[in-house]
């Protein structure tokens, strides 16, 4: 019997939050992440006005997308460039395979970039023959572990030295002797740079576009994006269409915000702008220059006036990295392209609320993804309106609205809420006077299982409430 995503979602929790190892290298990442964040807040003068200039800037461009994306077309065009409008992921990836084929390519490099992982351009690149290499290290680690990414902005942050050192040796070097990281990055590196010097065409996502300067912003730590966008003949640019911003002079906030947010660093090691296919008189950069701009769903959301702000995301991670649930369950268990706060946003509505709706429940609602969002999205409110959604659409089980109607009739019944009071208390006296505490009988089972037993009180607070008031 096939396993639903909600099924699948609450087995592999159970199982991720029970590895003391996996919560382990988890922990000691966030514990790090944490430090280096607030170390980097500190470098900016006034965190929340820059949180509301972002916003902002965000707000701006996504209400007014349609003529920033033109604008963004005409400015890359002009330069020689080409723009795709992909409908869906189908779209997407029909025109980066034909193109490949088209022009000979039998070997792509890519950036980071999680629109590819969302439309799966990989294994529709590779059924045609064509080999495809990850060159971020993290996605390269899960690349040769055939997983998808774990985290938006650290792909292999749940795996430790040992773990990949192993993987090294079983995949790329028998002699490897070693789990020090910069000799496990030596061996990564000369695998890489022959990727790089053979590929034909590089793929790469993008941070921003730049509407008024018709430039793609990209950031990296690693040095590999400039490789993938200016050593093979063609770069593609998959991107999702809510990445545009309106100036140029809106990364002199929006690259240091993303970076502090994203791994606490003051700007990325690597901010490159690229403005189309090399011109004349330079010496470096793709002969052809190509931008999908990929819609697949986010047109619908934009139409959702309340919830069109979850556009606003520029993809750091933060909102995982404090997330409650996903430092205790971890990335993969999500099953989705986007995990944590943002993708129990996001999914329901690019892949459908009606298998994804569970994950609007794998949330404590503390609120503090929305406290830490660099754009100050309203996250744990867009998932509360996710859950309503869900009951509205219809998309829950029959019996789980009947449970529910029947909860509603008693909550808002004080007579039938006290019955339902004295009725529990009086089975649960007399099941646990029959000696079947802890058996399948016992709904307080669960819960005691790692508690200590409340005691059954012999009346209900309301009843001593009065005693007490009438006493006095």
């Amino acid at each position: 019997m096939t396993q639903t995503a909600a099924q699948r979602f609450l087995q592999d929790a159970a199982v991720k939050s029970a590895d003391l190892v996996h919560r382990e290298i988890i922990r000691r990442g966030m514990d790090s992440y944490d430090a280096a964040h607030l170390k980097g807040r500190a470098r900016i003068k006034d965190w929340e006005a820059a949180r509301e200039k972002c916003q902002e800037i965000k707000r701006d461009a996504i209400n007014h997308l349609d003529r920033f994306l033109l604008q963004f077309e005409e400015k890359v065009v002009a330069r020689g460039g080409h723009v795709y409008w992909a409908a869906n992921a189908e779209e997407a990836c029909a025109y980066v395979k034909n193109l490949a084929i088209r022009l000979g390519v039998r070997t792509v490099v890519k950036s980071k970039s999680m629109v590819t992982e969302e439309i799966h351009l990989s294994p529709a690149l590779e059924r045609e023959g064509i080999k495809v290499w990850e060159t971020d290290l993290g996605e390269f680690i899960v690349q040769l572990r055939n997983e998808a990414p774990y985290h938006i902005v650290t792909p292999a942050m749940h795996l430790n030295r040992g773990q990949i050192a192993t993987l090294f040796r079983e995949k790329l070097d028998p002699g490897i002797s070693s789990d020090d990281p910069a000799d496990l990055m030596a061996v990564a590196r000369r695998k890489l740079r022959e990727a790089f010097f053979t590929a034909e065409m590089g793929i790469s996502g993008a941070n921003f576009l730049v509407a008024d300067a018709g430039v793609v912003a990209i950031s990296t730590n690693e040095g590999n994006g400039r490789l993938c966008t200016s050593i093979p003949p063609i770069h593609v640019v998959v991107t999702g269409i809510e990445k545009v911003i309106p100036r140029l002079e809106d990364l002199a906030v929006l690259w240091p915000v993303l970076a502090t947010s994203g791994t606490g660093q003051g700007i990325t090691t690597y901010s490159t702008m690229i403005a189309g296919p090399r011109q004349s008189g330079e010496v470096d950069g793709a002969g052809e220059f190509h931008v999908v701009l990929v819609d697949n769903g986010r047109s619908q959301l934009l139409a959702d006036a309340e919830q069109r702000e979850v556009l606003h995301c520029i993809r750091c991670g933060a909102c995982l990295n404090i997330c409650p649930v996903f430092r205790h369950v971890g990335g993969h268990t999500y099953g989705t392209t986007y995990p944590g706060p943002i993708g129990s946003v996001l999914t329901p509505h690019l892949n459908g609320i009606g298998e994804f709706k569970h994950l609007s429940y794998a949330s404590s609602l503390c609120g503090a993804c929305s406290s830490v969002c660099p754009v100050k999205i309203d996250l744990h409110h867009h998932l509360l309106q996710n859950r309503r959604n869900a009951t509205e659409s219809r998309v829950t089980k029959s019996s789980e609205r009947v449970i529910f109607r029947m909860w509603r009739a008693v909550m808002s019944s004080p007579s039938m809420y006290a019955l339902g009071g004295w009725t529990m208390r009086k089975a649960l006296r007399t099941l646990y006077a029959l000696g079947l505490a802890g058996t399948i009988l016992d709904p307080m089972r669960v819960w005691n299982r790692y508690r200590a037993p409340v005691p059954l009180p012999s009346e209900s607070f309301r009843a001593r409430w009065r005693k007490d008031r009438a006493a006095s």
